[in-house]
């Protein structure tokens, strides 16, 4: 079990957790490693949010969930190594554009069910998978994307580093949006459905999968419309 804590006034809390640890017959540092990562900050409005405790002024993560929400909060304290600091710009994750990072790659999620949605009713199906009709190099890149999320996750886990996860959806997010600018899964103007149709509609599928899995490790939700 590993536990991220983050901030200073951590000695006493993991004293007490590393002893809790022991009194179950656990070995600490062993059965319970505890992670302790860099200080946050806060920015909004181009400037930093100063927090003091003395005047009152400390950030709870209630308060955190409640500006951004909670897919965002999480979102922005996965993100980063535990080893450097955490810049968390309010304003950025607040906005529903690309440049918020959990947006973008919630929203290539939703795009996924969408192209699925629009495939079905134009009656393109998976029933044929032809891979070297892939041709175009946005497919390309998607694929070799998709190819990395085994590594990624191993290594992710070994290193315990959950920052890994994020960077590498936005990854296969960047990758999926640009196949979807340059490659149709469903024909033009009613015309006849072919193979390279329900080829692509194997490889949205599958980045669809990849995108929900990996949300769904870093506690974040995949949703199907935006």
């Amino acid at each position: 079990q590993a536990l991220y804590m983050l901030g200073a006034d951590h000695h006493g809390y993991v004293q007490r957790m590393m002893a809790m640890c022991a009194a179950f017959g656990d070995e600490p540092g062993v059965n319970l490693e505890i992670l302790i990562g860099q200080l946050v900050n806060l920015v909004k409005d181009g400037e930093p949010v100063r927090m003091s405790k003395r005047a009152g002024t400390v950030v709870t993560m209630e308060d955190l969930v409640e500006a951004v929400g909670v897919d965002a909060a999480r979102y922005a304290l996965t993100r980063s190594s535990i080893n450097s600091m955490l810049d968390i710009d309010l304003d950025q994750l607040s906005k529903k554009t690309n440049d918020n990072p959990v947006f973008y790659v919630q929203y290539a999620h939703a795009r996924t069910k969408q192209v699925a949605n629009n495939a079905a009713s134009l009656g393109v199906d998976r029933s044929e998978f032809e891979p070297a009709m892939l041709t175009h190099v946005s497919e390309e890149e998607l694929l070799a994307k998709l190819i990395e999320l085994p590594r990624v996750m191993a290594t992710a886990a070994e290193f315990k580093e959950p920052h890994r996860v994020a960077r590498y959806l936005e990854e296969v997010a960047g990758a999926y949006h640009r196949w979807y600018d340059n490659c149709r899964v469903t024909p033009l103007g009613g015309g006849e459905v072919e193979s390279v149709h329900r080829t692509r509609l194997w490889l949205n599928n599958a980045a669809s999968i990849v995108l929900a899995n990996g949300l769904s490790l870093l506690g974040v939700s995949a949703p199907e419309r935006m």
